[in-house]
């Protein structure tokens, strides 16, 4: 993930839900056709090992850098 992209989900992260809606239309309004496109995928093995360990830890809503990620 690029640096812009950490900045962007650490900023929407810490907002209230209000202004996380606001930059959602943002969003929305910027990018209308590109949303049409995206194709709804079946979780992977390690998506599911991520939701399992959210389930058992309520209070984990932190984001881990993908270059601190061990992908082996």
């Amino acid at each position: 993930m690029t640096m812009i992209k950490e900045k962007i989900i650490n900023a929407v992260t810490v907002m209230n839900d209000n202004d996380a809606e606001v930059v959602w239309n943002l969003i929305v309004k910027k990018f209308p056709s590109s949303w049409d496109k995206i194709k709804e995928e079946a979780p992977d093995e390690t998506d599911l090992q991520m939701l399992k360990e959210i389930e058992a830890d309520p209070e984990c809503h932190e984001f881990t850098k993908e270059s601190d990620i061990n992908w082996n």
